[in-house]
């Protein structure tokens, strides 16, 4: 379940939008409302808005989307119950509305038209009004047993109008590189051959990094502002955890490239437990230099095997 919140200043318009028959549109519920014509609803709203003509965006629109899996389940009557049970943890109350289902879409959704001059001429409050409603989305989405969408990777890219096209774009491409590189400079590689600049933010005059913007098709994006798990410090420590399981893996491929077999003499174990040693001598931590190392006393007890072999021939 997700919700899309809009205001604006004409009433008019959007019950127009709402009950356009074209989306084979069923009104499900309504409150306080001349119900007659669009023209009778558009009145009642810009009647309770003169109440308090100093907000200059009355009108509240709020569509709710569900997963197409929901679709066998989502009757009317339930729609319109979680509906109301999200305007009122979002405190929209005591006010005008009207919700409608509409039918134009392979997901089922509904409409919410509010007024947000509320009875008795107060204005409900749109403060955090964005972060409330994810968290009673998610909410109602558990209570209800709805299925939990995978966020931005449903996202219809066809249907995205420009800066949130190249937003998702950046998205999907910052998924597939961050997680296969192990350091800054490699990611600044890979991103600058798919057209991301990839600039660094400073903590004050310091040399200290405190954040990452990343620039595509001349708009520019935070990396927490493209998704969470992007800002900077968190990129940091997936390429950190790469660094460190790259490390593992080839501690393993050369640990199985020179272990000795069963018939090497006792002097031949001695040297290659000795050149293990520099490999291993912290316990963890190796170089470059250890492990062509230890491929080249690989290579040196390979031949000598094979030259054993020979001589017994």
């Amino acid at each position: 379940m997700m919700a899309k919140i809009v205001k604006g200043s004409d009433f008019k318009g959007v019950v127009d939008y709402i009950l356009d028959r074209n989306k084979g549109t069923q009104l499900v519920t309504h409150e306080g409302l001349f119900m007659e014509s669009n023209e009778t609803i558009a009145m009642s709203f810009n009647i309770q808005a003169q109440m308090n003509s100093k907000v200059l965006k009355p009108v509240g629109h709020i569509a709710l989307s569900f997963s197409k899996e929901d679709e066998p389940r989502l009757t009317n009557r339930l729609m319109a119950g979680i509906a109301l049970e999200y305007m009122e943890r979002m405190g929209i109350c005591d006010t005008q509305f009207f919700i409608a289902r509409h039918f134009d879409k392979e997901h089922p959704h509904v409409h919410i038209a509010y007024n947000r001059i509320d009875n008795n001429g107060n204005t409900i409050s749109d403060r955090n009004e964005r972060l409330r409603s994810s968290r009673i989305c998610k909410e109602l989405t558990m209570k209800y047993g709805l299925h939990m969408a995978g966020g931005k990777d449903n996202v219809k890219r066809n249907r995205l109008k420009e800066p949130d096209k190249t937003k998702y774009e950046l998205y999907d491409i910052l998924k597939a590189e961050v997680g296969r590189c192990s350091n800054w400079n490699v990611l600044v590689a890979n991103l600058k051959s798919q057209g991301v600049e990839v600039h660094f933010s400073y903590r004050g005059q310091t040399n200290e990094i405190q954040g990452v913007i990343f620039t595509k098709n001349g708009y520019r994006f935070n990396g927490s502002k493209v998704d969470r798990r992007f800002s900077y410090s968190k990129i940091d420590a997936v390429l950190q955890r790469n660094r460190h399981e790259e490390r593992i893996g080839m501690t393993a491929k050369v640990h199985e490239a020179v272990t000795p077999s069963a018939s090497f003499g006792t002097a031949q174990n001695e040297l290659f437990n000795s050149s293990l040693g520099l490999l291993n001598s912290n316990g963890s931590s190796y170089n470059a230099s250890d492990v062509e190392a230890n491929q080249e006393m690989a290579e040196i007890l390979r031949r000598k095997k094979k030259r054993k072999r020979g001589m017994r021939l």
